[in-house]
């Protein structure tokens, strides 16, 4: 029980968020918007160090000062799988009007929801394998330190449905079916989570790449397409701040809850 929530956590952020579209009128601010992308970006930094690759090199204590090495071909794996699911899956980002990927014919509503949802794989990822390295045992990742990687994920998640809900219904789509999008690109979290904990179960040797493997795959969103957006135009310390107390609260929650 306890497991399914924990997978369930970061999905019910998304959900929530995506439900603003029923009680805000229009488009999140551009200040606003700003914040919450500098916030998600904290809180995946966050995370991919102290629950992600500490725990790797942790889990490596016996191969002495070589215990960098399975976070460092995990972390360098993680970069390319993104970088290549980037070129391959069709997507395009808010305030953008050329998609990337290959191409497609496609709806722009769709590929919006896309882009969001290639974000989140990587989040399901880390979610999923750290859950797996606290049931295999013996690897310092307690419950309480992987449902705060849960809980942090779905603080971020908030704004993330509400940043894709909200456009959609200011360019004319209805409250319930921005709603659905919305939910629709959280919807791989638990996916992605899920195969990861199968995957670690299956090759549990290999939990510290898995872990390294989300930390890098989380890093490439952030540098890749969440800062750059939070950067745009004028007051881009506002993205600065959000990302401080983003990083901030993860912290916390890691080390508080451990």
């Amino acid at each position: 029980m306890n497991l399914f929530v924990g997978l369930m956590i970061p999905f019910l952020g998304t959900t929530l968020g995506a439900a603003c579209v029923f009680f805000l009128k229009g488009s999140i601010p551009p200040l606003v918007q700003k914040a919450l992308l500098g916030f998600a970006s904290g809180v995946m930094v966050a995370a991919s160090v102290w629950s992600l690759l500490i725990p790797s090199i942790d889990m490596s204590a016996d191969m002495g000062k070589m215990a960098f090495v399975p976070a460092a071909v995990g972390f360098a794996l993680g970069i390319l799988f993104l970088l290549a699911m980037d070129r391959i899956i069709p997507h395009l980002h808010m305030n953008e009007e050329k998609p990337e990927g290959i191409h497609s014919q496609l709806k722009k509503t769709t590929m919006l929801v896309l882009a969001v949802t290639l974000h989140n794989i990587p989040e399901g990822m880390a979610v999923g394998v750290t859950y797996a390295s606290f049931m295999a045992g013996n690897t310092g990742i307690s419950l309480a330190s992987a449902f705060a990687l849960s809980i942090g994920i779905a603080i971020q998640n908030f704004p993330e449905g509400a940043i894709i809900s909200l456009p959609l219904k200011s360019e004319g789509g209805s409250k319930k079916k921005s709603f659905f999008y919305g939910m629709a690109s959280g919807v791989v979290e638990p996916i992605a989570a899920g195969v990861t904990m199968l995957l670690a179960g299956v090759i549990t040797p290999f939990l510290p790449y898995l872990l390294a493997f989300a930390a890098g795959a989380m890093i490439y969103v952030v540098v890749e397409e969440l800062l750059p957006e939070a950067s745009e135009g004028e007051h881009s310390n506002i993205n600065t701040i959000g990302f401080a107390v983003g990083f901030l609260i993860m912290m916390i929650l890691d080390v508080a809850l451990a």
